[in-house]
């Protein structure tokens, strides 16, 4: 299980039956997403209360629920598992309270729209490469 930290990163969308055969021709090549991670308790309470909106995503580790009160925009909200498969999606206004997944491990919030863009839907598998800070270089 990886150890997540505050930072940024690269999400990409696959389909979690990859294993069993070929894409399909037409099918495009997964796009990468620029993440922001949420790992700590105050960036994970903060999450995007406060802004007008969110270029890519947002994960948020660990979390089973989400809540809107204090949000200015709608946003999608992904529940994702251990194994970063894609459990639900749903589309919250501003001032909802989400229903606790049992299973989720993580949640991913973007803009309203941007997850179907991106073919992110319950049973794909999401795939997350958390960039480098200047300390771990070192």
């Amino acid at each position: 299980m990886a150890q997540w930290r505050n930072g940024n990163g690269m999400l990409t969308v696959s389909d979690a039956r990859e294993g069993q055969g070929p894409r399909a021709p037409e099918t495009p090549e997964a796009p990468a997403i620029p993440l922001r991670i949420a790992a700590t308790y105050r960036t994970r309470s903060r999450g995007l209360l406060g802004q007008d909106g969110i270029d890519g995503a947002l994960l948020i580790t660990p979390c089973g629920s989400v809540h809107t009160f204090g949000m200015r925009f709608t946003i999608d909200v992904a529940y994702v598992d251990r194994k970063l498969n894609v459990i639900a999606v749903r589309t919250m206004k501003p001032g909802r309270l989400g229903l606790p997944r049992l299973r989720a491990r993580h949640v991913i919030e973007s803009e309203a729209g941007a997850m179907e863009s991106w073919g992110l839907r319950p049973g794909t598998r999401v795939s997350i490469v958390q960039e480098e800070t200047d300390r771990e270089r070192h």
